[in-house]
């Protein structure tokens, strides 16, 4: 039996569940690509949310091909409708978001960027993620590799679960 959520949680209650659905990337660095993705919020009676998202590339026949990218983490939040991230990456990256959750929308921007002396290079990220109607749909913007920050991912989900 599931607990019941965390009262904590009631801003960020809307994210919970399954969700997938497609979206789409591009970077100065890299060439456009579209993508699958599955993200899950699940709670376990605490006053945090447990993230996970995995993506892989949609192939041009519109299968799904190799993954991509995976991260998991932790949103907490905060008083006065604020919220705090924790995203960890196999790619040797690890993020702190901060931002602030209002009318079934959250805006982050990384606080810190901690990386593996392995890792790519990304200096900072902003994220938006948003009901879209019954869907949720988000946006990624990233500072790497010498870029400025900008659009490198989005993607709208249907939720499943």
């Amino acid at each position: 039996m599931e607990p019941e959520p965390h009262p904590d949680l009631e801003p960020l209650k809307f994210l919970i569940g399954t969700w997938e659905g497609a979206g789409v990337g591009g970077y100065p660095t890299i060439e456009p690509f579209n993508f699958g993705q599955e993200i899950s919020f699940t709670h376990n009676g605490k006053p945090f949310l447990i993230y996970s998202s995995r993506t892989w590339l949609i192939e041009p026949d519109g299968t799904l091909g190799r993954l991509l990218g995976t991260e998991t983490g932790y949103w907490r939040p905060q008083p006065d409708h604020q919220v705090e991230v924790t995203l960890a990456h196999p790619t040797g990256i690890v993020e702190i978001y901060v931002g602030n959750v209002a009318f079934n929308r959250v805006e982050l921007v990384t606080d810190v960027v901690a990386r593996t002396q392995t890792a790519k290079e990304v200096t900072g990220g902003k994220r938006l993620y948003g009901l879209i109607g019954e869907d949720l749909g988000w946006a990624y913007d990233m500072a790497a590799m010498g870029e400025k920050l900008q659009s490198h991912l989005s993607a709208q989900l249907k939720r499943v679960g």
